[in-house]
């Protein structure tokens, strides 16, 4: 009999799945409402839903086991959800929940590691012995991989990248510390600091499409080239966004960095100057161990192939 292995990642709005083969193929996909709303249990039962529907769409393949990519503080070893604000979880046994449903082994994970894995093993970062994925969303995730396996940090509660302060006293995080990496590059910080700029400058050639509420983290980005105010909110985002990476790249030294969500949307239009920034922060430059930053792969699939090679894992 065939074998397969399921992959979950949970989101705050929805939870998508993904079966695979054992090479990684997609054998089917799809995805549910997560049902916050619902409480915890109905949530745990959407997961075990839709991974039920798959499977029995996949009647002639063998289920090997499930992985699951959660957002929060996750106790990885003991499958416990220790806390997950927009799940409102807390200390919630996620693993035995579905392996008793399932009767499947089933290992879980953070979300942003879980991308993180996806990219090293299916990705970007397949060819990668070491890498480090960074996403630039709503928040800034991170997810880092050595030697082919997750680093988790003590009790798995490592690896929060986001969170790390490049500026003392600086910009509030939502996290309750002021500073942090997420304050100053996420595209929520980017939207923030391009609505500012606006709101500043009533000149700018931003205001010939946008308004402060349909401002975007492609703003300055469309408007860079031809107005000084775009300009300075760009160069101010790639040069915060420079010295967050080059700390990891200073502390870690993968082989690559892989840049996920959002913004990587922008491609060479952000990582060109970037990588130059980037590069006069690499301690000992970059000619011995150098470290190439590149657009992540996968997307917003990343997820869950990357909780699926917990399994394969």
């Amino acid at each position: 009999m065939k074998e397969c292995i399921v992959g979950v990642d949970i989101g705050g709005m929805s939870i998508k799945c993904i079966i695979i083969d054992k090479q990684g193929n997609s054998l089917i996909e799809g995805r549910i409402e997560t049902g916050v709303e619902d409480g915890v249990e109905q949530v745990c039962e959407n997961i075990v839903s839709l991974v039920r529907k798959l499977l029995w769409e996949l009647k002639e393949y063998l289920p090997l086991g499930v992985g699951i990519g959660c957002p929060g503080l996750i106790d990885s070893k003991e499958g416990v959800v220790v806390y997950a604000a927009n799940l409102k979880f807390k200390n919630v046994r996620l693993a035995d929940y579905i392996e008793h449903a399932l009767v499947l082994p089933v290992k879980i994970t953070n979300d942003a590691n879980a991308a993180a894995l996806g990219e090293a093993v299916f990705g970007a970062g397949k060819q990668y012995e070491d890498s480090v994925t960074v996403t630039l969303g709503t928040g800034v995730g991170g997810g880092i991989v050595v030697g082919g396996k997750l680093f988790e940090g003590y009790r798995s509660a490592g690896a929060e990248l986001g969170h790390m302060v490049i500026v003392k006293d600086g910009n509030q995080c939502s996290c309750g510390t002021k500073g942090c990496f997420e304050a100053y590059s996420s595209a929520t910080a980017l939207k923030k600091a391009t609505r500012e700029a606006m709101a500043a400058h009533p000149e700018s050639r931003m205001w010939e499409r946008y308004t402060l509420d349909t401002v975007s983290g492609k703003t300055a980005f469309d408007y860079e080239a031809v107005d000084q105010t775009a300009k300075e909110v760009v160069d101010s985002y790639i040069s915060h966004l420079a010295v967050g990476l080059a700390n990891i790249a200073n502390i870690f030294r993968p082989q690559a960095i892989l840049i996920g969500g959002g913004i990587s949307g922008e491609g060479e239009h952000l990582l060109a100057p970037l990588r130059k920034e980037f590069s006069k922060l690499l301690f000992g430059g970059d000619s011995y161990a150098p470290v190439k930053l590149e657009k992540a792969s996968l997307g917003n699939r990343a997820g869950a192939l990357g909780a699926a090679a917990l399994i394969l894992d």
